[in-house]
């Protein structure tokens, strides 16, 4: 939508704008405008008074009988008690400090009134209600339709109410002009969409039900079709963006790394690859989202498009998130190529750990070209790093880093370069379409041969007998000869931003455990230097250390065969997504895995609903869907997942499945009609305007 970006403060004055900007977050006028409602109240039923509940809100018509003041000592210094007649019965307003309203309420007047009733010595009263006096007599139609009249209920803060932004956006839609409408007129007369004037009003002024419920149809809309055609918008601009073709030959790198393989690519992995060997041979830059359960083998599959570039002679660079993450891809991948595969492209290291010697020979053998698979972490973003023909970038956990930090690795190749995204976090084929529709989208559900399904049980933390039985499990399993992760929440007690257990005391309780005595026990979180991180994460893999007691460092890419128990304590601090992929650390070799989730969370909770999920589905994608539902879409869509292009706000991923289909298959028609928009100009300058916020917003 074309609002206008006018700044609130000449709309509203400069101190309820700096107000509006330090609570809400509310800029301009189309911030106000699209911050809408959140839900709608009502003033309710006409009711008799002989017949009004206590504690329920009600609306009457009556006629005031009398009023008076009476003066108290403390902070509520007067107290103006009203009392009102519908014929029946009587009833008492009570209004603290507020004398003045006295000069309207005189005996005679009538009105609405509207509150909650509530009960005061025996008799039954209303506080500080809402009302509307009559200035003539009123017939109980009206009376009827005051009562029924939705009430707009923002979000809102303690310094900024709803009747604040209630008050102002009546002020702003006093003064609205006509909006443009992008949505093609075909398309509006389709579904039956009110006007964006009109949408607007209703949806924040509604006389009636029908009204708000129109406007959010027409408004939801309007969020689902711009959308979509940003997206799509994006995807025909990537396509028309030269890039080398990367087809590989029969008798390469990538021939030679197969026909080594000890095991058979699972009927997704191909699939998969050859998705994307298809996007490799096409004179535009591959765009492809891979997702895929944890140990469902992506990283083999970026392996085989890495090798495919190198076929060409051209290079890829593996962008992780973290050290660990970098160096156990690098040990990873060195290990599937095997030493001379590896020595022979050139495998490079390349992370801001690095002595300045090693930095600079890695640094050589990337703008040379002799590196043609580059591993490593921010540091690939530096602009001392140049690469000789950058032909694939592949990112692992891409919702880790920034659209800002992709486009900069993006920018080394001397065309743009092809581009895989990784993430592990399954997404619901809705919500892929809603973030991700500039992208061509590969899942890999099945995994590899051999591998197990994770048992996965809940310990409630208030049974001391199961707690006990936990600690003893684990020492069973260790003199099994396997290892055991446990995560916490938290480094220490002084880390005041989470709850729940903590590295360090968890760490130095486990070592007084009788059950634990003989074990080897040591710790690893993200306040550690890399050379420590590294040096536990060496031991563990080298089975020096029997139980791991850790923070979410370990949650990706760490890699440990011989690991086969996971204890989370405090599981009802982590998410869905979050404690999937950390129960996926265990059960990676041949022995079967376990998952043990203790919490105290409360029945009923939403917490104890996400934990039970967990225990209960092994899926990725099924719980993606729980995920969904239980927190929204607004946790999972984040400016830092979607790089800022998903700021839904009336629309709901699973809610409205159905509605973001359709809309995708309309815009696609459309642009399949009109690539450049020619004929829809306000729609094409709706999608400029949304990448110049998007662009702004990025710095």
């Amino acid at each position: 939508m074309l609002l206008p970006t006018t700044a609130l403060d000449r709309v509203l004055g400069d101190k309820t704008a700096k107000s509006f900007a330090k609570n809400l977050g509310l800029i301009t006028v189309a911030d106000l405008l699209q911050h809408y409602p959140r839900r709608y109240s009502s003033r309710g039923e006409l009711t008799p008074i002989t017949n009004l509940p206590v504690g329920e809100s009600v609306s009457i018509v009556a006629e005031v009988v009398d009023a008076r003041e009476r003066r108290t000592k403390g902070r509520v210094s007067h107290i103006l008690e009203v009392r009102i007649t519908d014929g029946s019965g009587f009833l008492s307003l009570t209004f603290f400090n507020q004398a003045w309203r006295q000069k309207n309420l005189l005996p005679g007047t009538r009105g609405l009134f509207a509150g909650k009733i509530g009960e005061y010595q025996g008799k039954l009263q209303l506080a500080h209600p809402d009302y509307e006096l009559f200035l003539d007599e009123v017939s109980q139609f009206d009376a009827k339709a005051w009562a029924d009249k939705p009430i707009p209920i923002y979000p809102a803060s303690a310094s900024v109410t709803t009747w604040m932004i209630q008050k102002a956006l009546g002020i702003v839609l006093d003064t609205l002009g006509t909006i443009e409408d992008e949505v093609p007129e075909q398309l509006a007369k389709k579904h039956k969409l009110m006007s964006l004037n009109q949408a607007l009003e209703k949806i924040h002024r509604p006389e009636t039900k029908t009204d708000w419920s129109s406007a959010t149809k027409t408004l939801s809309y309007h969020e689902a079709f711009l959308l979509q055609a940003n997206l799509i918008a994006r995807k025909i601009a990537n396509e028309k963006s030269p890039a080398t073709i990367r087809s590989g030959g029969t008798n390469g790198y990538l021939a030679a790394f197969d026909s080594a393989l000890s095991f058979k690519l699972t009927k997704g992995q191909q699939s998969v690859g050859e998705e994307i060997s298809l996007d490799l041979a096409k004179s535009y830059p591959m765009n492809r989202l891979l997702q895929g359960e944890v140990g469902s083998g992506k990283t083999l599959v970026a392996l085989r498009a890495m090798l495919a570039v190198a076929d060409t002679e051209g290079q890829s660079a593996l962008l992780a998130p973290t050290e660990v993450l970098a160096s156990q891809h690098f040990r990873s991948i060195s290990k599937s190529l095997g030493e001379d595969l590896a020595k022979e492209i050139g495998l490079t290291l390349l992370t801001g750990q690095l002595s300045t010697a090693d930095r600079k020979k890695a640094m050589l053998q990337v703008v040379s070209g002799a590196s043609k698979i580059v591993i490593g972490t921010h540091a690939l973003f530096s602009e001392k790093v140049e690469f000789y023909d950058l032909g694939l970038v592949v990112i692992d956990e891409q919702h880790r880093f920034g659209v800002e930090q992709r486009e900069k690795l993006r920018l080394k190749g001397k065309l743009s370069p092809h581009v895989l995204t990784m993430t592990a976090t399954p997404i619901p084929r809705t919500l892929a379409v809603t973030v991700f529709g500039d992208m061509a989208v590969s899942s890999l559900t099945e995994l590899p041969a051999g591998r197990k399904e994770i048992d996965s049980h809940v310990v409630r933390a208030g049974d001391k007998n199961l707690v006990s039985r936990v600690w003893e499990r684990v020492a069973e399993e260790v003199a099994k000869g396997h290892q055991v992760f446990v995560v916490c929440p938290k480094i220490d007690e002084s880390d005041k931003d989470n709850s729940g257990a903590s590295v360090d005391k968890t760490t130095t309780e486990l070592r007084k455990n009788p059950n634990l005595a003989s074990l080897r026990i040591d710790s690893l979180h993200g306040r550690m230097d890399q050379e420590q991180k590294s040096d536990i994460m060496a031991k563990f893999v080298n089975k020096e250390i029997d139980v791991l007691v850790a923070t979410t460092v370990i949650e990706v890419g760490v890699d440990v065969p011989n690991a086969t128990v996971m204890v989370i304590l405090d599981a009802d601090n982590f998410g869905i997504s979050q404690l999937h992929q950390l129960r996926g650390r265990v059960g990676r070799g041949q022995a079967k895995g376990l998952c043990l989730l203790l919490t105290g969370a409360e029945d009923g909770s939403i917490a104890l609903q996400r934990i039970d999920a967990v225990a209960a589905e092994s899926d990725g994608f099924k719980l993606s869907e729980i995920d969904l539902e239980l927190r929204r879409e607004g946790d999972v869509l984040g400016a830092s997942q979607s790089g800022g292009r998903s700021s839904l706000r009336l629309l709901q991923v699973i809610r409205d499945a159905a509605l973001i289909q359709k809309v995708r298959v309309e815009v696609e028609q459309l642009f399949e009609a009109d690539p450049g928009l020619e004929t829809s100009p306000t729609l094409r300058l709706a999608i400029e305007e949304m990448n110049a916020v998007e662009n702004l917003s990025k710095g």
